[in-house]
């Protein structure tokens, strides 16, 4: 396998800077780094990107996270891994992250649901984490950028 180009994050000047600031500022609302780092994870495997997949996992893994639960993002409905806040961050991830997908992007009880468990501050961030992940993820999936390569 081979990029297509360099990553356009480092090539654009100020980009990769730009990025940085907008992904690091989701951090700043109170919301647990798992949590985030899950939504990350199931963002990228809906989008494809290898790159993240692979980074959010082993990123996930290094913070200590149970293997089952990094194995059962992708099938989290189904799996008893996950507190109800989480699932309310990972479906509105999922609803973000498919915004063509229904003629009502993301519901109201998607919504609502993850309302319930997040303050206004923190609902707001996890939108921008939303969004800046799935801007990594065509980054990185229209130019196939290879898994792993990131780390040196």
């Amino acid at each position: 396998m081979e990029a297509r180009i360099p990553n356009p994050a480092m090539t654009v000047p100020g980009a990769m800077d730009a990025l940085l600031a907008l992904s690091k500022s989701a951090t700043k609302a109170g919301i647990p780094h798992g949590t985030l780092e899950l939504v990350h994870l199931r963002a990228s495997q809906i989008n494809g990107c290898g790159v993240c997949v692979d980074m959010h996992a082993k990123d996930l893994q290094r913070a200590g996270e149970d293997d089952e639960r990094i194995f059962a993002v992708a099938a989290w409905r189904e799996a008893p891994y996950f507190t109800d806040a989480e699932r309310a961050a990972l479906a509105l991830a999922e609803c973000v992250t498919r915004l063509a997908d229904r003629p009502d992007p993301v519901p109201d009880d998607v919504w609502a649901e993850a309302a319930a468990h997040y303050d206004e501050a923190a609902l707001a961030a996890l939108v921008v984490d939303i969004a800046a992940i799935n801007a990594w993820n065509r980054l990185n999936a229209a130019t196939r950028q290879i898994a792993g390569a990131w780390a040196g």
